[in-house]
């Protein structure tokens, strides 16, 4: 008598996970990791055109100039220089009254914190703040704005106790 048996091994018929649901979350996965790395790599090229712009712009160390009459005896010939310059996160604005280099003054700003705030731009504009009719100095350093006030001697910053009297005047106009 011949008996033939099958020598292979039966095959499981369960599996631990399908192979088919193995590759989905593979690829979903692949594809989150390209989506971070995208997003990294278009921050980072977004970072770099942004200081290119404003190297452009403002140049290193980071300068803003305006020229205007702000009321100077010293105006007599050429209107007032301002300078404003963000030099190594210490805010410094010079002012050259006539355009005088020989009777400059220069204004403290603040000392900006932070990794790459050297290369933080400072702007400035002219605004009648508190209704005197002479134009007042206002620096932008980021979103935050500094009142200087002109004064006879020049332009010195705020104090407490104006900035409260300017905040009641624009609630009420």
């Amino acid at each position: 008598m011949v008996r033939s048996q099958d020598i292979r091994p039966a095959r499981r018929t369960e599996r631990v996970l399908p192979t088919r649901n193995v590759g989905t979350v593979a690829y979903v996965i692949t594809g989150l990791i390209a989506v971070l790395a995208a997003y990294v790599v278009l921050g980072s090229l977004f970072g770099w055109l942004q200081t290119l712009m404003h190297d452009v712009q403002y140049g290193r160390p980071r300068t803003f100039h305006l020229v205007a009459n702000v009321g100077r005896p010293e105006e007599v010939g050429a209107p007032t220089h301002l300078i404003a310059m963000n030099l190594d996160r210490q805010v410094v604005i010079l002012e050259l009254p006539g355009g005088d280099a020989a009777k400059v003054r220069v204004l403290p700003g603040p000392y900006l914190f932070g990794a790459g705030e050297d290369l933080t731009p400072v702007t400035m504009r002219l605004a009648d703040m508190n209704g005197n009719g002479a134009p007042d100095l206002v620096v932008r350093v980021k979103n935050e704005e500094m009142v200087y006030l002109n004064r006879e001697e020049g332009f010195n910053l705020i104090t407490a106790e104006e900035r409260q009297q300017l905040v009641r005047q624009t609630t009420w106009r």
